[in-house]
């Protein structure tokens, strides 16, 4: 009688034939959450500044120095563009990954520029943007599912 081998078992994971790091994946939806939910955060912090001009205290001399209501408008424009493109991140749109970047990217800026005001959650807020851009520039998956 011959002998048979089994067939070799593929892991149950989509992306074993195409290489794709499911971290990076999961990553990309997670970055979509982010992105809503830091947009949602700077629609607030907007409103906040524009209808309170004395509610943030900066932390002693700076260079980028704004009132606070420029800043409020910034932070609400920011935001709404954030939450937007975060949506369609989660939708699957091809032009939010590329947008995403780009937005995430001058939101780490103006968080930087925004440090005396908020310390804790402007670094906060950098790190989750690098979080953010990785993941999108590593996610794959939707060009290669089918």
């Amino acid at each position: 009688m011959a002998q048979t081998t089994p067939p070799s078992r593929a892991p149950n994971n989509r992306y074993a034939d195409d290489g794709q790091n499911p971290w990076a994946a999961s990553g990309a939806v997670f970055a979509g959450v982010l992105m809503l939910v830091e947009g949602v955060l700077g629609i607030l912090k907007g409103i906040v500044g524009i209808a309170n001009d004395d509610v943030y205290a900066r932390l002693g001399e700076y260079t980028f120095k704004f009132d606070v209501t420029a800043w409020g408008w910034i932070h609400l424009v920011l935001g709404i563009v954030l939450a937007v493109v975060g949506a369609g991140i989660l939708k699957g749109a091809p032009w939010a990954r590329v947008t995403g970047v780009v937005i995430v990217a001058l939101d780490i800026i103006l968080n930087f520029l925004w440090l005396p005001y908020t310390p804790l959650w402007g670094l906060i807020s950098i790190a989750l943007g690098i979080f953010i851009i990785w993941a999108l520039c590593t996610e794959s998956s939707r060009s290669h599912t089918g």
